[in-house]
């Protein structure tokens, strides 16, 4: 088709002017999920003292050179509650494990090898010099580089970053995305519907591939088909601070379809809005004053696998994160006829064999309105365009949804 850009190139277009957000300090325990701005070092040692690794007693090692040896108990160390003395010549501490090890002991002996009787205590194993100790400084010391820029905060980096004291982090600001629904036809869920009205469902789905993809989705409801509706909406995207407009349905060129003559009456920069792609060949991309506008198509399905091809990589890019697509390999099911000049997204259940071999099977019906087939999904067989017809068990490619 004459016109239509391809969806490598529009997405090439997308991201080219996508810029990494700013920073912002964010409390630890706010922090999961999200991109480090800047190398993390760490503000102490860990552990901060020399401490066991087990129950038993702290001992000097020239003390059971020769076993069975009977110490003398001076007292005990336990986590949070060290002992204050000093271990000397014939003498041992009760300790636990994560207490700090007493001035003047040098090993640990575990329980096991010990037999207690009173304020006595009897080591019938021989032990070598620091055995069952933690180092000071054995995980990390002061200084020490311990989680690279660019990092997602996963459960590990989170409890590193807690045990090198860091209450706060830098992170990359989530990118703001305003989602609007657009036609006359559109009520919300649980509203009173008249004969030729449907239910608005779009933003909903939209508003969860956003935070999955580490963004804060902004509802702006839904604009009547009228051009100063639409300037109003754009009105109060601008006034949230949004990085991306993403508009539902009104973006192409039909008598209704106004989005586009509403956002180039306030300036925007249009991209492009036509690709080679099925579904959701009326997608538009612009800008506006530094703002990401990005119109879908109206039918929930397109708007739908749209935001997983464009909107998704997007937002990783204002997070300074790469663009990687959950792809896999996998065998066709059942036949495929022949693909014309789009490049096709076909809905798709996902197994797997017992020897991991992935079989994408095409539903039936491919009707980019219907949703059930999308929620039933596990995947998107990805046809380039002019494919040839593809026989069961040849191999495919698919965009996971999960």
């Amino acid at each position: 088709m004459a016109g239509l850009l391809p969806v490598a190139e529009a997405l090439a277009r997308i991201l080219g002017g996508a810029r990494k957000l700013d920073t912002e300090m964010v409390p630890l325990g706010e922090a999961g999920g999200r991109v480090l701005v800047e190398d993390l070092r760490a503000k102490r040692q860990q552990p901060p003292f020399a401490a066991s690794a087990m129950d038993g007693y702290a001992v000097r090692v020239a003390d059971v050179a020769t076993i069975p040896a009977t110490l003398k108990l001076i007292g005990q160390s336990a986590a949070g509650h060290a002992f204050s003395g000093v271990v000397s010549a014939g003498e041992a501490v009760r300790i636990f494990t994560g207490a700090p090890l007493p001035q003047g002991a040098d090993s640990v002996v575990i329980q096991e090898n010990t037999v207690r009787s009173g304020e006595q205590v009897a080591i019938v194993e021989t032990i070598t010099f620091g055995k069952n100790i933690r180092k000071a400084g054995l995980d990390f010391e002061e200084g020490d580089l311990l989680l690279d820029a660019g990092r997602v905060l996963d459960p590990a980096a989170l409890a590193l970053a807690a045990a090198a004291n860091h209450p706060v982090v830098p992170l990359v600001r989530r990118p703001r995305v305003a989602i609007l629904a657009t036609g006359d036809e559109l009520v919300s869920p649980g509203e009173t519907l008249r004969p030729d009205q449907i239910v608005a469902s779009n933003s909903y789905g939209l508003a969860e591939i956003v935070r999955e993809a580490g963004g804060v989705p902004i509802d702006l409801g839904i604009a009547e088909d009228r051009l100063e509706a639409l300037s109003d909406a754009l009105d109060r995207a601008i006034d949230a601070s949004a990085d991306i407009l993403v508009t539902l349905g009104g973006a192409s060129v039909g008598d209704h379809d106004l989005v586009q003559p509403a956002l180039a009456a306030r300036g925007m920069e249009l991209d492009f809005w036509k690709i080679a792609l099925r579904p959701g060949k009326p997608l538009m991309f612009g800008r506006l004053d530094g703002m990401q506008i990005l119109g879908l198509p109206g039918n929930p399905v397109s708007s739908l696998i749209c935001s997983h091809i464009f909107l998704t990589p997007l937002i990783r890019a204002m997070l300074g994160l790469p663009h990687a697509p959950n792809l896999r390999t996998a065998i066709l099911g059942s036949d495929m006829g022949t693909n014309d000049q789009r490049q096709d997204y076909v809905r798709a259940r996902v197994t797997m064999a017992a020897d991991g071999t992935l079989t994408a099977t095409p539903f039936a019906v491919q009707d980019s309105s219907m949703l059930k087939f999308m929620a039933d999904a596990d995947g998107l067989i990805i046809r380039k365009p002019h494919a040839a017809a593809s026989k069961a068990g040849s191999a495919c490619d698919v965009l996971m949804l999960r």
